[in-house]
């Protein structure tokens, strides 16, 4: 992210221009300087995920508790030494930056393909980081694990870097805490770096814009059109290729070739061409072809401050708020509620549906081999329905005109073109068109049951209310999604099932410690797709919360309370090599007689809906091989155990039929999916 190659040009070729730093003094000398405003960094969340999940095993679903026991010591460290932190998450994905968030997506689907490569070559994680992968859902749950710590957290509702430079620079914050160049261009306060960091020490490298500019020549006006030559998310690089290779050609003419010379070369053309007296604007003396000149306006427009200009440019292209392009369909008290819940990080899923009618889903740990379990965003795509069906109208208007949400999701085989247009259905149960303003603003007890009513009628259990009533809402979460997710995909075995629930009810009374000292034996490919596709559903579980009006306290429906990702893989082992139940509730009665009830009630659903569920064991191999370590120490050997092939994780051959069509494609190996989501095209 940020800025071409100026994150290498700091380090190696300008290094005066990484300063180490210690935080502790750091915020001395600005309380000192400021004493009304408390020692504040501005925490660009986004960028801090992959130093967070520090957890050994990520691929099996996420360690959730272990997780929320690293953010309390990240908070605790910085809390020490007088440091108050506000945490940013990008809440939207500006349009102009799509085709940049699209690059990636696909390019982390190849690397979440070698990942479930390497499982089946092995049976095991992969150890290198260079193919790691984040649990699925990790952003959306930090920010409300986070809020849950006590922390000021915020969703921005526009581009996310923009946001924390405004919000650091207005505040008078002492730094911005990130991974991104962005920072480095912006005229905003020190940009200290995560990847730096060392908690024990309190340490990390302040990456200055002032000495960066003393040695490139440059002001730091100069600096966001040295960004936008050498490309970044909204200027591409191909854009600038021929002003590059002006500056390139003329620099190299004069200076033998240097490490960082593209840059040198770069920042020496934006001062050859400097406006050469006031007025005049300096991007007329370039002389650019109509793209180029766009791109660069807007690309240096995209780094103005409010109250900041620029001599490179004569406008501002960019709005201070983005504009509602549902306004003609959504109350005003309701798009205003919805921002406030965004900006506060307290919903999920419902601005971007109220306000843009687009929305994104990022990669999810998905094989794109898997036959029986379809990816996550097929699904639910009738879960995203009725919630869409909630917020917006149903029916067409007078014109015939019928409303539809664009949706970018990221699944093996979509290319991601174009967004899938989603059109809103009704709820089953409940009739007529859904009252928002009584299930978001009313407090009277009615209204609170309709809401609950209202949820459930969203994962089909509408029916079922007066018996979920003897459960807590964590409970209620795991009923709904592994219900839904048996009778949607009619693949789901007791073996599954009984996996599923005997985690959820074991990880309730389980400290983050001991859930930190579970190890398996080997990873199966199917089970990780089944943890990736519960932690997901999950996300559209407090989406859907978030819509009805918060029948159920959001923190009760976070995967922390009811999932995690090593122990439901050892549940998943053991009941499929044959384990009892009472083996797999460890021997305790009390779990034993709440798994059975969970159970029954699932079991009886899924009757209800002709789906029925059997035993399928899959495995009986791995029943007593010594559990191993997810991460080996060097100098320690490792058991000998059988690695599965694809054989040992096939079904049935009745039980083998997939859920989708495939188009074999004509020059590769690997199978591509064809077009199978109904209306899916524009």
């Amino acid at each position: 992210m940020g800025v071409k190659g100026l994150q290498y040009f700091m380090e190696v070729c300008c290094p005066d221009s990484c300063v180490p730093v210690d935080l502790k003094q750091m915020a001395g000398n600005h309380s000192k300087a400021h004493p009304d405003s408390p020692a504040t960094l501005v925490v660009d969340a986004m960028a801090c995920l992959r130093y967070w999940y520090r957890c050994p095993a990520w691929v099996h679903g996420g360690q959730w508790k272990e997780y929320i026991n690293i953010l309390q010591e990240f908070i605790n460290a910085f809390t020490a030494v007088g440091i108050r932190l506000i945490f940013f998450f990008d809440g939207t994905v500006e349009e102009q930056k799509r085709s940049e968030w699209i690059k990636r997506r696909l390019r982390v689907n190849q690397d979440i393909a070698k990942v479930f490569q390497h499982i089946k070559t092995h049976g095991q994680q992969p150890n290198s980081r260079n193919l790691f992968c984040l649990p699925s859902g990790l952003a959306t749950f930090s920010r409300f694990a986070l809020k849950g710590l006590g922390q000021e957290t915020f969703c921005s509702v526009r581009e996310g870097d923009y946001e924390v430079a405004d919000y650091a620079l207005s505040h008078n914050c002492m730094g911005i805490l990130g991974q991104d160049t962005d920072f480095v261009i912006y005229n905003t306060v020190p940009y200290l770096s995560i990847s730096k960091l060392h908690l024990s020490s309190m340490t990390t490298v302040l990456f200055s814009r002032e000495k960066l500019c003393r040695v490139l020549k440059l002001h730091v006006y100069d600096l966001p059109l040295l960004s936008c030559l050498l490309g970044n998310d909204v200027v591409h690089e191909q854009q600038m290729q021929r002003l590059r290779n002006i500056a390139l050609d003329s620099y190299r003419k004069r200076y033998k070739e240097v490490q960082g010379d593209k840059v040198y070369a770069v920042a020496e053309f934006i001062n050859f061409n400097k406006p050469s007296c006031e007025g005049t604007v300096g991007l007329s003396q370039l002389s650019l072809v109509n793209a180029e000149e766009e791109a660069l306006e807007r690309g240096i427009c995209m780094y103005l401050l409010p109250g900041q200009t620029s001599p490179w440019v004569t406008r501002s292209v960019w709005s201070s708020e983005p504009t509602c392009a549902m306004s003609e369909l959504v109350a005003g008290d309701i798009l205003e509620a919805a921002v406030k819940q965004h900006r506060r990080a307290k919903s999920f899923f419902i601005y971007n549906v109220l306000y843009d009618g687009v929305v994104e889903c990022s990669n999810t740990l998905e094989d794109e081999d898997e036959m029986e379990i379809p990816p996550q965003a097929i699904l639910y795509l009738p879960v995203r329905e009725r919630i869409y069906g909630i917020l917006l109208p149903t029916q067409p208007d007078g014109s015939g005109h019928t409303v539809s949400v664009k949706e970018w999701f990221v699944f093996p085989g979509n290319q991601l073109k174009e967004p899938t247009r989603v059109t809103p259905k009704p709820l089953c149960h409940l009739k007529g068109p859904v009252d928002l303003r009584s299930l978001w603003f009313k407090t009277d007890p009615e209204v609170k049951t309709i809401r609950t009513s209202t949820l459930l009628d969203i994962f089909d259990l509408y029916e079922f209310a007066e018996e979920l009533k003897h459960f807590d809402s964590s409970l209620i979460a795991v009923i709904c999604l592994v219900t839904y997710i048996a009778i949607q995909t009619r693949q789901l075995s007791l073996e599954d099932l009984d996996a599923y629930l005997s985690q959820a009810v074991c990880v309730r009374f389980k400290s983050f410690r001991e859930t930190q000292q579970l190890r398996t034996p080997v990873v199966d490919p199917r089970a990780v797709q089944l943890g990736s596709v519960f932690v997901r559903g999950l996300t559209y579980l407090i989406a859907a919360n978030s819509a009805c009006g918060f029948p159920f306290p959001m923190d009760e429906l976070m995967p922390w309370k009811c999932f995690d990702g090593l122990l439901f893989h050892s549940k998943y082992l053991q009941a499929h090599s044959g384990a009892s139940s009472e083996e797999l509730l460890e021997g305790n009665s009390s779990w034993m007689s709440l798994f059975q009830s969970v159970r029954e009630l699932v079991l009886e659903v899924c009757r209800k809906h002709n789906s029925p569920i059997h035993s399928r064991p899959r495995r009986r191999q791995y029943r007593d091989v010594w559990p191993v370590e997810v991460d080996d120490e060097p100098g320690e050997r490792r058991p000998q155990i059988h690695h599965p092939t694809r054989q040992d994780f096939r079904a049935p051959a009745h039980h083998q039929q997939d859920y989708r069509p495939r188009a074999r494609h004509p020059k590769r190996g690997r199978y591509h999916l064809a077009p199978r989501w109904t209306n899916s095209q524009n």
